[in-house]
């Protein structure tokens, strides 16, 4: 089994980089797709197998075969509850159009965003709606109103503070572009 350069973007599309899981403590952390130890979390992982294991490459979008059956079911996943399925298509897509090194240098600043967001503005109680905001809305509006929150919260340096205020500014952004900010039931 292999490991992949990029474990923060799954191969079947999601974003790993972008998961709760990916950021927990203990025995329940994800190492992301392909990433040290992905074989022993996920051993039975077929996607991970077929693309990066039998074909070595990163994403499916990456494949000359996408879409191929694994992605005939396209409405189910995209109602799929667990947020970072919901972009994989979309994902696929630019991968293909603009490559896999162009679509990893915009996932690494999601990734870098929200990496400040837990460091800095997590209440304990936010890590995945900071997850669900870095995956869904715009990175200039995520830093835009990371500034906002800042600026609110001025001379506090309570995180549950900025936490409340980032969370209200996240909603207000999400309420303008038509995001949905929660978990689908």
């Amino acid at each position: 089994m292999s490991q992949k350069k990029y474990p923060t973007i799954g191969c079947c599309g999601i974003d790993c980089g972008l998961c709760p899981r990916y950021y927990t403590a203990g025995g329940s952390r994800c190492p992301g797709c392909g990433g040290k130890g992905f074989d022993e979390v996920h051993p039975s992982c077929a996607v991970k197998k077929c693309c990066a294991d039998n074909h070595g490459l990163e994403a499916c979008g990456q494949c000359p075969e996408y879409p191929c059956q694994r992605y005939e079911d396209r409405k189910k996943m995209e109602r799929d509850s667990f947020v970072t399925h919901k972009k994989m298509y979309r994902n696929h897509e630019k991968i293909r159009a603009d490559g896999i090194e162009r679509f990893m240098a915009e996932q690494c600043v999601r990734v870098s965003i929200l990496e400040d967001l837990l460091a800095n503005f997590d209440d304990g109680r936010t890590k995945s709606f900071y997850c669900l905001s870095a995956a869904l809305l715009s990175p200039e509006k995520l830093r835009s109103a990371m500034a906002g929150a800042l600026v609110e919260a001025a001379s506090k340096d309570e995180k549950k503070i900025k936490a409340k205020a980032l969370r209200a500014a996240f909603l207000r952004i999400s309420e303008a572009e038509g995001v949905e900010l929660k978990l689908l039931i």
